[in-house]
């Protein structure tokens, strides 16, 4: 584009890419002045089953932009998803405008923690999901470690509680039929620290500006995995870190603060 003369400052082409910039007054590509970026901006989506992240599907299926037409305010940016949920998964799925955001949360080196409650039917033990958090090698694929945590349990049905910060293709499914469960529901229910509460299934919800900067500072702190907990760690009761409040919109269109309420567990 430089070498084409296709961008200036003022009147005069620019000749070189090593050309520094105080701002982008004057700036223009093509005669059009070149606009500051956009801020970065976080959504919230709950996603049913049945719907296929991507923008298009070859087979005509229907893709989380169908059900986004109508549940994003007039004049959102094009917005990309940070990671997938596949056909049968539903739960919580972010989307934002900056690439840069998007890939930093989908980076295992970044360490942000996936949070998951599936639903599954066979025999496991407390003893045995412990085991995943040394990781799990099936099939020549190496998975991380894995927090997984009984939660509920009616003979051979049981709800099961997931943290994982690798995020591999169908890694939750995969890693719970190495087990000899069978998965009936899988719902993702936090990515890092933003969480689906009771978000209403198909909405979205735009995260407050203030909690996007501060988690992308964040992100540039990253430390190392601590070690595995020891057995009696392992015991202890966990906790979650406040959550951030999300920002809804009302009818017409201005943000609305509204608290966070624990979603009753399915």
């Amino acid at each position: 584009m430089i070498a084409d003369g296709r961008i200036k400052i003022g009147d005069q082409p620019v000749t070189t890419p090593a050309t520094l910039l105080a701002n982008l007054k004057g700036v223009t590509v093509d005669g059009k002045p070149v606009k500051a970026p956009e801020p970065p901006r976080l959504f919230a989506f709950h996603k049913p089953a049945g719907l296929i992240t991507a923008e298009r599907d070859p087979a005509g299926r229907p893709t989380i932009y169908t059900a986004l037409r109508n549940a994003l305010p007039k004049g959102t940016p094009r917005l990309m998803p940070v990671g997938r949920l596949d056909l049968n998964t539903e739960g919580l799925l972010l989307l934002t405008n900056d690439g840069e955001l998007k890939r930093a949360m989908e980076l295992p080196s970044t360490g942000v923690p996936r949070s998951y409650r599936a639903r599954t039917f066979g025999d496991i033990s407390q003893n045995r999901l412990d085991e995943l958090i040394e990781g799990v090698t099936i099939d020549g694929v190496r998975y991380g470690r894995i927090d997984a945590n009984l939660d509920r349990k009616t003979g051979r049905n049981q709800w099961i509680e997931l943290t994982l910060t690798e995020g591999k293709n169908r890694e939750v499914r995969r890693v719970l039929e190495h087990l000899g469960l069978q998965v009936s529901r899988l719902i993702r229910v936090g990515y890092g620290p933003f969480y689906l509460d009771d978000l209403p299934r198909g909405t979205a919800v735009e995260i407050r500006q203030s909690d996007v900067e501060r988690f992308r500072k964040s992100l540039k702190r990253v430390v190392p995995h601590p070690p595995a907990p020891s057995s009696e760690e392992k015991g202890a009761s966990r906790r979650r870190p406040p959550r951030p409040p999300v920002q809804r919109r009302g009818p017409g269109g201005e943000r609305q603060h509204t608290a966070r309420r624990r979603k009753p567990r399915p």
